[in-house]
Parts: C-alpha cells; structure tokens; sequence
C-alpha cells in the first residue's frame, strides 16, 4: 500500500468507525447481500434472505475492501476480529477471522453476540497467542475484561482490510454494511460499505 493510500485509509477508517454507532444506533440495521445492480445513484442489493433493498451513500461515503489472508498473517499484538460458533464440547469455532489494520486497533473491542447464524458471536481482541497443535489450531484472543481461545478449522475464512473503490461495486459483489440508517421511504442510508474483492464473500 502506498503512502498515500495509507494514510488516506487510516484517515477515513477513523472517521467511518467513531460516529456511526452513537448517531444512528436507534435505528439501524445491518446488511449482507450482493450488489444487483445500481438505480441512479443508489445501489440495489438482494439480501441474504432473498429481498432486494436499496442502499444510498453519504457525501462522502467509505468504500472498504475486503481481501483473502491466512492464518500465517496473524500475528501476536495484533488486533483482529471474529465470528464464531458453539461446538459440541461448548468450545468456540471461528468462522472467520478478520485481521484490523492498526488504524482500527479497539473496534468493537469485547465479546458479544451476533447475527451472522443462531447462536454466533464475534470477538474483536488483541492477539495473545495463535497455536497449531496436534489436533489443530487454536487463537487466544484478549480484551478489556475478558479472554477467548478459539478452535481455527481448515474451513476458517481470514481475511484483512484494504482501501476500496467504488467502481468495483459491480454486479454480483458481496457487500456488508455493519451500519445503515433506514429512512421513511425505506432507502437505506450508510456511510461506509465494505465489500469482497476479487469474488470474496464478506464472511462476517
């Protein structure tokens, strides 16, 4: 990355990850789905439930790639995310593990619930230790409060963050938007879309 992509990156991330969630979080929905096509300015996107919406952009609007990376990118110190689910012994399985660039470093930080599947959770934490073992890998993951290890299967997506471009938003993009206002025509309204490059599927 260069430069100055760099530090354009790091200027928009900080901007896009503060206000959204004190300013809209009354009414806000998250959203998962591909890219059908464009009306006008707006884009229209079929959900992962079948509907298609219509997503409009700010002034000036964030777009975030979203591009494949490997459990051997993670590193400990780093600050990384991730969507996990229950296993049968109570352990947590990532589905997905999304590496922060550290212009991101304590987004979201903590454990909660999520809305990917039934039962998921997301993590976003420093990384204490990532281990292979004889049965497999696992990644320890701290934040304030609170630690989780996870069990890392071979199916696990990792991915990290790069700056994006809107001409890329094309049809048959998976796209997610962590945060969209709903206005009363039922437009929906976000600064910021992170999507999949090069047919990657946001995994989150």
């Amino acid at each position: 990355m260069s430069g100055m992509l760099r530090r354009t990156f790091v200027v928009f991330t900080l901007a896009a990850t503060g206000p959204i969630a004190s300013a809209w979080a009354q009414d806000t929905v998250r959203v998962r789905g591909t890219v059908e096509g464009m009306d006008g300015s707006v884009y229209l996107v079929k959900t992962r439930s079948g509907d298609t919406v219509k997503v409009a952009v700010t002034d000036k609007p964030l777009f975030v790639a979203m591009v494949k990376a490997s459990m051997a990118d993670v590193r400990p110190g780093m600050f990384v995310g991730s969507t996990a689910m229950p296993g049968p012994d109570g352990s947590l399985h990532a589905v997905e593990v999304h590496i922060f660039p550290e212009a991101m470093r304590g987004t979201g930080e903590g454990h909660r619930d999520w809305d990917l599947k039934p039962q998921s959770t997301m993590t976003n934490a420093n990384v204490e230790a990532a281990v292979t073992g004889v049965k497999g890998q696992t990644l320890t993951m701290k934040y304030k409060g609170g630690e989780k290890t996870l069990v890392v299967t071979p199916e696990t997506v990792v991915v990290t963050y790069a700056p994006g471009d809107k001409a890329e938003l094309k049809p048959g993009t998976g796209i997610f938007i962590a945060a969209a206002e709903k206005k009363p025509d039922g437009t929906l309204l976000t600064p910021r879309i992170t999507y999949g490059k090069d047919g990657l599927v946001p995994p989150m």
